[in-house]
């Protein structure tokens, strides 16, 4: 089977703290929320902290195999688009395994061009939270 079009990446200095995470965590996992405040932000969580919501849809997996779900109301407004987790400096949210690094995740979007579109629309949908674990 093809690669499904990426909808998802790590800028380098994202997939770096990543790493720290991981280190110092283990395996870890994102979602990104349609709240406000923080929640408009990628949340980063130790892997299996985090309940995944039967509608979440997985985006994809960044740095290895930290899987990247979006919940699906937010995914209604994003779907057309590409993302990349970037970090910045600032405070991050107190429930982002980031937030004492003095850091925080942002996502930089594009809309996925033309040709990105016509492979996204002729895949698979994405996998949910209530389809089994691969």
């Amino acid at each position: 089977m093809a690669a499904r079009t990426a909808r998802v990446e790590l800028t380098g200095a994202a997939e770096d703290l990543v790493r720290r995470l991981v280190a110092q965590h283990g395996p870890v996992m994102f979602h990104q929320s349609g709240g406000c405040c923080d929640g408009s932000a990628p949340m980063c969580y130790p892997r299996g902290e985090f309940r995944v919501g039967g509608s979440d849809v997985l985006l994809g997996r960044v740095a290895g195999d930290a899987p990247f779900w979006m919940s699906a109301d937010q995914y209604v407004y994003w779907r057309h688009t590409h993302l990349t987790v970037d970090v910045v400096p600032g405070r991050g949210s107190g429930f982002s395994l980031e937030a004492p690094e003095g850091v925080r995740f942002l996502l930089r979007s594009r809309v996925l061009t033309d040709e990105e579109w016509r492979r996204v629309e002729a895949e698979p949908p994405l996998p949910t939270g209530a389809d089994p674990p691969d």
